[in-house]
Parts: structure tokens; C-alpha cells; sequence
């Protein structure tokens, strides 16, 4: 006799209350496995999935996308079968209709609400030649008809980037899940096919009135971002300090370094050179290496540079934090920054590597321009940004030779920092890198 379980918002753990609903992997009426993945949740920038811990069939959905929900409220209901129950796995849902004679398909199809595209059975069962007919096209196992296809929110945010259905794509992983493989193949695919059909859709829509509005709902990571922002504008006094840095010398003992290291060691780039420099400011600055904790009323000045490197992603930006970054060389920096970075592009971030900053330093790279005005990372003080190097001409011993410049945009919280201490932070970062052989002596 099947019986209702019902399945609670788990306690993610470190005293999370509450939860963001981000994706269903799942509707009303569906089978699933047991493991099979159910619903993501948000918390703290991460993503958690949750699975399934019995097979059955979905009875009723808890919640909505984009709605939060408290630890320990209803998520969803499964009706679980009993022993002799034939709980389908959503892996061989594809299969099953394909091998299985006709009476298969209706234990699949009355489920109420749910949307199952029973075409598809006749279809298969209409061929005149079934075995060379499965053999010929590989397509089949991909898309499930009726059913939510199972990806990751990575995976789901790329997709709905590219304006892919996932139901067309042919999943690879397991259980029927797919990965951004998957995905790269779709898109690369797609752009083979019709390089010529996008001009010809932008010419004939060039000049024509457009009405047309898209509401997208802010949620998941866009929420928390969008959160976090508004709450560091609103309660952070900022102010910006810009200062230009002559980085001509610092680039040539980087290139210098990377020509005698680089295939041993690893290639760097400007960053590490500036979190060093950083490392070294903060120890002579110690307020600027600090979190306030408003409500409270309490500064907190650490000892430890856990420098936050702002990264962007396809979900956002995320802040992964590299941590001790005063106990690492300039290689170990590198590494480090290079692992967080693809880390947060590809979902796989922990939440201890996205908090716990106290210092952060974010970068546009090519695209920096000359000045900007970062947003400083709640509950930290300041933040660094680094803009784009450009060679113009300077005044050098009377004469006028290219030099590499760049400018370093900071924000500083003024209820902490004063402005004269964030000058002297930001001209003892120019000292340094504009006589790079400071980086190495303390």
C-alpha cells in the first residue's frame, strides 16, 4: 500500500534559518528515484541540491521558484511505493516506453497535472522495424517528454543565456543529467549551423518598432547580489580615492619572472604582484584590513588577509576568498586565485570559499577603463579596484617616453577610514609597485 512522505527543507548547517527556493528539478506527478535531485537551494551565495531520499511519485511541490522557506518547512511530497511498487528511475524513463510492450505506458501517463507527451509511445510502436530502427538514431535517449530535465543551476542559467531548451539536449551524465559538456556540444552545433540566419533575422528586424517586454524575476544569486549591494550603499558611507600608478616596471619584472619561471612555476599575471603589495599595506594600515560590524558598534582589525577577489560569472559576481594570502608567495597567490576563479564559474564553490573576506580587490581587465567606483564588500571597510593599463606618453628626466599606466579606483568606508589613511594606503601600494623590489623586503 504506497504511502505520503514528506519531505522537509533540510538544516544546511552553521545556523541558516531559511532558504531560497532557485529550481525544481521535478513536477506534480512525476517519478522519481531515490538520490535523484529534487530542488536547488540558496544560501549564503551557494547552491544546494537537494535529493530524493525514496523512490515514488511527486504528489505536491512545497514552495515556488524564488520563494524563501524556513529549515524544516515542507518541500515536497512523494508517494512512496511499497515493496513491490515499481518506482521508475527517471534514467530508464526513456528507455522503458522504447523496449516494453504497450501496456507499459499507461502506468507511466494518469498522473493528474502533469504534462506527458503519450504521442510518443504510439510512434515507437508504429515502427515496421524496431531493432534496426533504435539502432539508426541516437537522439532517443535525450529528451523525456513531460518530464523536467536534470541539470545543475549552472548549467540552467548557461542555457537560458544561449536561449536553449534543455529538453532538446542529449544528457551524457548520470542518471540522465546534463552537463556542461552537453551543453558546449549544443552550442557549438548551433553555431555551425546558422551563421548566416542571425544577420539575416537583425537585417529584417533593423528599423521596425519593437513592443515586445521581458520580465525576468530577480532570484537566486541575482537576489542575493542585488541584496547585498543595496545593503552596502545604504548603510556604508563610501568614499573613492583614485590614484594613478606608473606599472611599467612592475609589468617588466613580472614578464621578466614568467620568462625565467614560467613553465616551471606557472605564468603570473598582475594580480598576485598586487595582493602582495596589499599584504604588505595592511600591516602598516591595519584599519584598512578590518569588518565593521555596525549593529554592534564593533571594528574588528585582523591580523589574517583573507583577500576577497571579486569574479565573474554566468550566475553573477561571486567573491571567493583566498585566504592568508600574507603566508603565500607570488606562485601560491596565482594558484590559488586561478583554482577559486574556476571554482565560481563552475558551481563547484564552497560556501567557505565564498565568506569570511576582510579586504577585497576586484578587477575589469581589459575592460576596467580609466576610473571606477567599487562597491565595498559588507561588513568589510574597503576595497581596491585595479583599471586598465594604458601606454602613454610621460615626462621621464626631461624627456618624453611611453610608460604603462594604470589607475587604482578604492572605496573606503568613512565611518572607519579616514581619508588621510586611505591616502597613505593607496600611496604606499603605489610606492611599491612603481619600485617593485619594495614587494620583497618587510
Amino acid at each position: 500500500m504506497p504511502s505520503i512522505r514528506v519531505i522537509k527543507v533540510p538544516d544546511v548547517g552553521e545556523g541558516v534559518a531559511e532558504v531560497e527556493l532557485v529550481a525544481w528539478h521535478v513536477q506534480g506527478g512525476d517519478r522519481v528515484a531515490e538520490d535523484q535531485a529534487l530542488a536547488d537551494v540558496m544560501t549564503d551565495k551557494a547552491s544546494v541540491e537537494i535529493p530524493s531520499p525514496v523512490a515514488g511519485r511527486v504528489q505536491a511541490l512545497g514552495g515556488e521558484v524564488g520563494q524563501t522557506m524556513a529549515v524544516g518547512s515542507e518541500l515536497i511530497r512523494i508517494e512512496v511505493d511499497d515493496a513491490s511498487g515499481a518506482a521508475v528511475p527517471s534514467g530508464s524513463a526513456a528507455v522503458v516506453p522504447a523496449v516494453a510492450a504497450a501496456p507499459t505506458f499507461p502506468a507511466l501517463a494518469p498522473s493528474p497535472g502533469t504534462v506527458v507527451a503519450l504521442p510518443v509511445a504510439p510512434a515507437s510502436a508504429h515502427a515496421p522495424a524496431p531493432s534496426p530502427a533504435r539502432a539508426i538514431p541516437p537522439p532517443p535517449p535525450a529528451p523525456v517528454a513531460g518530464r523536467r530535465p536534470i541539470a545543475s543551476p549552472a548549467v540552467r542559467r548557461r542555457a537560458w543565456e544561449h536561449g536553449i531548451d534543455l529538453q532538446q539536449v542529449p544528457a551524457t551524465g548520470t542518471a540522465g543529467r546534463i552537463m556542461q559538456a552537453d551543453l558546449d556540444a549544443v552550442i557549438a552545433a548551433r553555431g555551425a549551423q546558422s551563421p548566416a540566419v542571425v544577420p539575416a533575422s537583425r537585417t529584417a528586424a533593423l528599423g521596425a518598432e519593437r513592443h515586445d517586454a521581458q520580465a525576468i524575476p530577480v532570484i537566486g544569486l541575482r537576489r542575493r547580489i542585488a541584496v547585498q549591494m543595496q545593503e552596502a550603499k545604504r548603510r556604508i558611507p563610501h568614499f573613492s580615492y583614485v590614484e594613478e600608478i606608473d606599472v611599467t616596471e612592475v609589468e617588466a619584472l613580472r614578464a621578466a619572472l614568467n620568462e625565467k619561471w614560467g613553465a616551471e612555476r606557472g605564468r603570473l599575471t598582475l594580480l598576485p604582484l598586487l595582493m602582495r603589495a596589499m599584504v604588505l599595506a595592511v600591516s602598516e594600515f591595519p584599519q584598512i584590513n578590518a569588518t565593521f560590524d555596525d549593529e554592534a558598534g564593533i571594528v574588528t582589525r585582523h591580523g589574517a588577509v583573507h583577500l576577497g577577489v571579486a569574479t565573474q560569472t554566468t550566475h553573477g559576481l561571486m567573491v571567493p576568498v583566498v585566504r592568508h594570502a600574507e603566508a603565500m608567495d607570488l606562485w601560491a597567490l596565482a594558484a590559488e586565485v586561478a583554482r577559486l576563479a574556476e571554482a565560481a564559474r563552475s558551481g563547484r564553490a564552497t560556501r567557505d570559499e565564498l565568506r569570511g573576506s576582510t579586504l577585497t580587490l576586484t578587477s575589469l581587465g581589459a575592460l576596467g577603463g580609466i576610473a571606477s567606483t567599487p562597491v565595498i564588500n559588507r561588513p568589510e571597510v574597503a576595497i581596491v579596484g585595479v583599471n586598465r593599463i594604458v601606454e602613454r606618453p610621460m615626462m621621464r628626466g626631461g624627456a618624453v617616453v611611453p610608460r604603462r599606466m594604470m589607475n587604482l579606483s578604492s572605496s573606503f568606508d568613512h565611518r572607519v577610514v579616514d581619508g588621510i589613511d586611505a591616502a597613505r594606503f593607496v600611496q604606499a601600494l603605489r610606492t611599491m609597485l612603481e619600485s617593485p623590489a619594495l614587494l620583497f623586503v618587510e
